[in-house]
């Protein structure tokens, strides 16, 4: 509780001290906290509670460059879809090494216009984790457009076995580059990981 307080005094004396003035739409509220750390700094503080699904206090960091400069990242949320006994019969795996799959990435809507908000999704299974047991995780979204990267919000995570579901959402700066933008995300644990790529334009 106290390293949460910390953080969100921090965070909160930063924005006061920046953006004092400055005017937020008001569906970024809230969603959008970090917004002006991101552009001052090159971090973004998302949410420090990933939602109603999400089982551990955590913070979202990463910065935004080049064609996002002046967005946001929103709150991570993550919903478990599996159990790891599911999860564990689906695959067939009968190991005691833990492994990580992804099934599927995606970048939600694929075509948006600059301003717009973009779901980055991930769903990826957690294999070979003893009941009772959690592993720590990293979950990494690299995006890049024009061949350089202009994001990399990432989330240190405890998990269960199982399969399981995380948004992270990127708002897109008003002046956003039009092209296309690539996503690659992992998840990544102590000696394993996997990698998947999903792709969404800027009109």
């Amino acid at each position: 509780m106290r390293s949460r307080f910390f953080v969100l005094l921090v965070i909160g004396v930063f924005l006061l001290n920046v953006f004092g003035c400055a005017s937020i739409p008001e569906e970024h509220k809230g969603a959008a906290t970090g917004a002006g750390i991101g552009a001052a700094t090159g971090v973004i503080a998302g949410s420090l509670l990933g939602g109603h699904g999400a089982k551990t206090e955590m913070a979202i960091l990463g910065g935004l460059a080049g064609a996002l400069v002046g967005g946001a990242i929103g709150h991570y949320a993550v919903d478990q879809k599996r159990t790891a006994q599911d999860t564990n019969s689906r695959y067939n795996y009968q190991s005691s090494a833990v492994s990580i799959r992804i099934e599927d990435t995606s970048a939600y809507p694929t075509s948006v216009n600059a301003g717009d908000k973009v779901d980055l999704k991930a769903t990826y299974a957690i294999l070979g984790v003893s009941s009772g047991s959690q592993i720590d995780l990293v979950e990494k979204r690299e995006i890049t457009h024009a061949g350089q990267v202009v994001g990399n919000p990432e989330v240190t995570v405890s998990r269960s076995g199982g399969t399981y579901t995380s948004t992270v959402p990127l708002f897109m700066p008003s002046d956003a580059k039009p092209g296309m933008y690539t996503v690659r995300t992992t998840i990544q644990a102590a000696n394993t990981s996997d990698s998947r790529e999903s792709t969404f334009n800027v009109r």
